[in-house]
């Protein structure tokens, strides 16, 4: 099972879905969200697409969902509380990262209440979510790893075990490389290449 504090599920994608209640219109977009810059201009693109709603609520969430993210949202216009938190309490609910949602609402003349505006926002970004596909984030890191050259066969054998992707080596006095590896197995995996090369290589953490 995955390390839930650093991988998490965040969209393959994008989803919508729509509901009549009480005739006002609500309309939820949902999509992934790399920062607060995407985020925000996903949040821009789908309320420039409805200039004559009465609200284009929203909220974000970069980085997990579990852990100490950026959020953000929004109850545009709407009543205090109604909207933009409870979308936000959702995605959370929901354990997704990486994402931003929309719900647009065209105000159909009947007043729904607090209660009743909570249950129509957050139902219809629930159907959205419904029709989403997650996929799972797991943090990588970059290692440049240098070893002696007679390492270097038992080191691929290791790398292919773990699945783990590498540059091309570098070859002057001793082998030098990247790999890309998750960073919840970084140490089991820094381990392993130590008591692989007898405490030869020399490895460190590239940005």
């Amino acid at each position: 099972m995955s390390d839930k504090k650093s991988s998490y599920q965040i969209p393959s994608g994008t989803a919508s879905s729509e509901q009549l209640i009480s005739k006002s219109r609500f309309i939820a977009a949902v999509s992934h969200a790399g920062d607060k810059n995407e985020a925000m201009s996903f949040i821009k693109r789908i309320s420039a697409s409805h200039p004559g709603a009465h609200h284009n609520t929203y909220a974000f969430i970069i980085g997990s969902p579990e852990g100490s993210s950026d959020t953000g949202y929004s109850d545009d216009g709407e009543v205090s509380g109604c909207a933009g938190k409870p979308i936000l309490s959702i995605l959370q609910h929901k354990a997704v990262g990486d994402v931003a949602a929309v719900v647009t609402r065209y105000y159909g003349g009947t007043k729904l209440g607090t209660g009743g505006l909570v249950r129509a926002y957050s139902g219809t970004l629930m159907l959205a979510l419904d029709k989403l596909r997650l996929i799972e984030r797991v943090p990588m890191i970059t290692l440049s790893i240098e070893f002696p050259y007679q390492f270097e066969s038992p080191l691929r054998h290791l790398f292919e075990k773990y699945g783990i992707g590498f540059n091309d080596p570098v070859y002057t006095d001793e082998v030098t490389l990247r790999a890309n590896l998750p960073e919840d197995k970084a140490e089991l995996i820094k381990n392993e290449i130590m008591n692989l090369t007898r405490g030869q290589a020399r490895i460190e953490k590239t940005s």
